[in-house]
């Protein structure tokens, strides 16, 4: 009896799990005639401000690649084919503030090379920059935008170096600087995008390279291109990371590789940005899958989300890992080879709650690509809250922020971190709001006649230091910092890192002590938004 009690319970669990994600194939890939196919990395998807999902992926009326726009029901079309002027297009799309998008060719061009370009949402595209090699080759990620306003990106190939790479900037009309060549022994072959970190500087990987010449690497760049590896993978713990890295809400970076790890089979790791690496998972090649190409999302449940390849059934798992110890791992959906198969890149979260992405391989397409080759876009309901998602997460008082959402028709309020802001309803999935005076770090939340919206993570109030009081004086001269944004205030600094004692009078107001070991300099003030430093130095005199 008690055994038939215990069966019945792991199949009431069983069917349970199973109703919780609910997996759907939205569009088979190759079905109509000029169809993209065949998605492969980086094939960013990103959100655009109409609530529809947007990338690119070969195929297309040109058979060398097509923009694609589909909405969250599976209404796929093409605003855009690429020819072979801008030919190769794997890296996908992100949205940039002004409302387009931006993505590179891995070829074409003046000289063959590469390009990067922006994209309107109706398919309107504009080629920035034509790569020449010295400058870089071949980029497979899309650009980034910065909270400068500025793009940054990466090429697998090129460079002052030739064959291994460089991170580059450029503006959205097209003004282009080289960063950094790599050189091999700090990384070679970056296939994934950037990441922006909350301390300003960029996170990226590269496939090879690094102290250990095969496996590659982790680094940190400066906005200027001052680069700094921040750890090389081994092998045994990881290895050739083709995925994009995600800044957690716990300020750590997490990504994966495709192999290594203690198995052999690839990883899941979490580093912080002083490089400190830990395994979350190692994938054992079998049930929990196989070369994760495609890089995490964490979604509105805390947990990670991404895929594999191959593995479980042979044709690639969709899982989830928690970020907390120790660190639970299960495979969430097996694909089976023909409804889809083969996953390559990193899902997204819609602001819906539901995860998005696309397969290399399944479906029932077969126009331009033989039946079960064509690959597919799928959904997967996993019981998410929807959200709002902010471009950028960061900025100062009166600042103009985005939002991506839906329900806004009908919005009542806006708040950041509890502080009311003045916005605008653009449409029923895009709204903007200003930074209001008073505002901390924090959550945003979205008032609509369905419900509040929260944002999916804290916006940061970004400090400013606009004048001090003395402009001089020797150690324990008490000196009054005025400026916006000081209620978070968590640190001090005169001209170096020594830290100040300090006393928080007012939002626009800090009064701290000059200590021993300051250093003439500008003076600096730390909140839970970022470091402000002044415009001028004040000077510590005997």
């Amino acid at each position: 009896m008690r055994k038939t009690l215990v069966a019945l319970l792991m199949l009431v669990l069983a069917l349970t799990a199973a109703q919780a994600q609910t997996f759907n194939v939205l569009y088979n890939f190759g079905t109509n005639n000029g169809d993209p196919y065949k998605p492969q990395w980086a094939g960013i998807v990103a959100q655009g401000q109409d609530g529809n999902l947007y990338s690119t992926a070969l195929g297309g009326v040109n058979s060398i690649g097509a923009m694609f726009k589909i909405t969250p029901s599976g209404t796929l079309t093409v605003p855009y084919n690429f020819d072979l002027t801008d030919e190769d297009a794997y890296s996908g799309l992100t949205l940039g503030t002004d409302g387009n998008f931006y993505g590179a060719t891995a070829g074409g061009g003046t000289s063959g090379f590469g390009t990067i370009y922006k994209v309107t949402p109706s398919g309107t595209l504009t080629v920035l920059h034509s790569f020449s090699g010295s400058d870089g080759y071949a980029p497979f990620a899309p650009p980034i935008e910065g909270t400068d306003g500025n793009f940054y990106g990466t090429t697998q190939q090129g460079g002052a170096n030739a064959l291994y790479g460089v991170v580059y900037k450029i503006t959205s009309s097209g003004a282009f600087t080289l960063l950094h060549s790599f050189d091999s022994t700090d990384g070679s072959g970056p296939v994934a995008p950037l990441v922006q970190g909350s301390d300003g500087n960029f996170y990226g990987t590269t496939v090879v390279g690094g102290a250990n010449t095969s496996y590659g690497e982790v680094f940190k760049v400066t906005a200027s291109g001052q680069l700094t590896v921040i750890y090389s993978f081994d092998g045994t713990h990881g290895g050739e990371p083709y995925g994009p890295l995600v800044q957690g809400s716990d300020g750590n970076f997490y990504g994966t590789t495709l192999v290594g790890g203690s198995i052999g089979y690839g990883e899941v790791f979490r580093i912080t940005a002083a490089g400190k690496l830990t395994v979350l998972h190692n994938l054992n090649g079998n049930t929990d899958g196989d070369q994760p190409f495609g890089g995490l999302v964490q979604a509105t449940d805390g947990n990670f989300y991404g895929t594999t390849e191959v593995g479980g059934l042979g044709y690639g798992t969709i899982f989830q890992v928690n970020p907390t110890p120790p660190y639970p791992y299960k495979v969430i959906y097996n694909f089976d080879g023909n409804t889809a198969a083969n996953p390559l890149v990193t899902l997204t979260q819609h602001t819906n709650g539901i995860l998005y992405g696309d397969t290399l391989d399944g479906g029932t397409g077969n126009v331009g690509c033989a039946l079960g080759l064509c690959g597919t876009f799928y959904s997967l309901k996993a019981g998410l809250r929807p959200f709002t998602s902010l471009l950028p997460y960061s900025g100062k008082v009166a600042k103009t922020i985005e939002f991506l959402g839906q329900g806004f028709t009908g919005t009542t309020g806006v708040s950041f971190n509890g502080t009311a802001a003045t916005f605008s309803v653009i449409s029923d999935t895009y709204l903007t709001a200003t930074v209001p005076s008073g505002a901390t770090t924090g959550s945003v939340k979205v008032t609509t006649p369905k419900g509040t919206l929260t944002s999916n993570k804290k916006f940061r109030v970004t400090p400013q230091v606009l004048r001090f009081s003395p402009p001089s004086g020797p150690v324990g001269t008490v000196v009054t910092i005025t400026g916006v944004s000081l209620t978070q205030t968590e640190g001090v600094g005169f001209g170096d890192h020594v830290p100040a004692s300090f006393t928080v009078n007012s939002d626009t107001q800090v009064t701290a002590t000059v200590p021993t070991g300051a250093k003439t300099g500008p003076v600096g003030v730390e909140t839970k938004g970022g470091i402000a430093l002044s415009s001028t130095s004040f000077t510590v005199t005997q």
